[in-house]
């Protein structure tokens, strides 16, 4: 079998099932994993998927949930410009709720504020903040998912439930004016939602390739969100800018 006849049928697996694995399309084809992988990346760059760790997935798939170490890399100069700019929103003696993600975490190191407390449900942002004596961490507990490295489930929102914050920082992997705030997996949208409760401000803290992207489950709709922190206006901010949100560009 020819490369582009192996890359059609692969792209025709993955439509179908919307994800695959490498050792699956190995077997099937009779190739080995490396051919595979190239036959992956030429098909990632022409845009028809999305790598993952071992596999791929369809770009059409809503529940694909890229890992921590999948997104860090990506937007990094972005990522870190729009964390400075959510940074120095934080003032003197606020409380803020940080959430995890590969966008914030980067906030925890440009806080200058004095007597700043901050709570979090991400493990690498707590580890990140456990030597600055002048900002208190809570930790909220709960679940840990590996693949985000966030703290999720019933522990953290009971926690979370107790604690009332003068700014959240959120993150999230699609906003869209019609399907609202999203993020692939259920148990993560409930704790993001638990956040959003106990928070006075809510700041989205995207950059810009997340919009128009729609996930598996609803965080919150757009209205519920205050401020956007991004690098560049979605088309439509006019939208936006009607049910009440405002846009902080970094």
């Amino acid at each position: 079998m020819f490369a582009e006849e192996r890359k059609s049928k692969i792209l025709e697996i993955i439509k179908s099932d919307n994800s695959v694995r490498v050792s699956e399309l190995s077997k099937l084809f009779n190739v080995s994993e490396a051919t595979i992988r190239r036959d992956l990346i030429e098909l990632e760059q022409a845009g028809c998927i999305v790598r993952t760790h071992g596999g791929a997935v369809s770009t059409n798939s809503t529940n694909f949930e890229p890992s921590f170490k999948e997104k860090q890399d990506k937007f990094l100069k972005e990522k870190e410009q729009i964390a400075k700019k959510a940074a120095s929103l934080i003032e003197d003696g606020d409380t803020v709720t940080i959430d995890s993600g590969t966008t914030t975490q980067f906030i925890s190191r440009y806080i200058t504020a004095k007597g700043v407390t901050v709570v979090t449900n991400s493990v690498n942002l707590a580890d990140e903040l456990s030597d600055r004596e002048d900002i208190e961490v809570i930790v909220t507990g709960g679940i840990l998912r590996t693949k985000t490295k966030a703290m999720v489930g019933p522990l953290a929102e009971e926690i979370l439930k107790q604690l009332k914050v003068d700014k959240l920082f959120l993150g999230a992997n699609g906003v869209s004016i019609k399907s609202g705030v999203t993020t692939p997996n259920i148990v993560e949208a409930s704790t993001k939602r638990a956040m959003i409760e106990g928070a006075k401000e809510v700041y989205l803290v995207v950059d810009s390739s997340k919009f128009d992207e729609v996930n598996f489950s609803l965080i919150c709709n757009v209205s519920r969100i205050d401020y956007i922190i991004t690098d560049k206006l979605p088309k439509d901010y006019e939208k936006y800018e009607h049910l009440g949100v405002k846009f902080i560009l970094a």
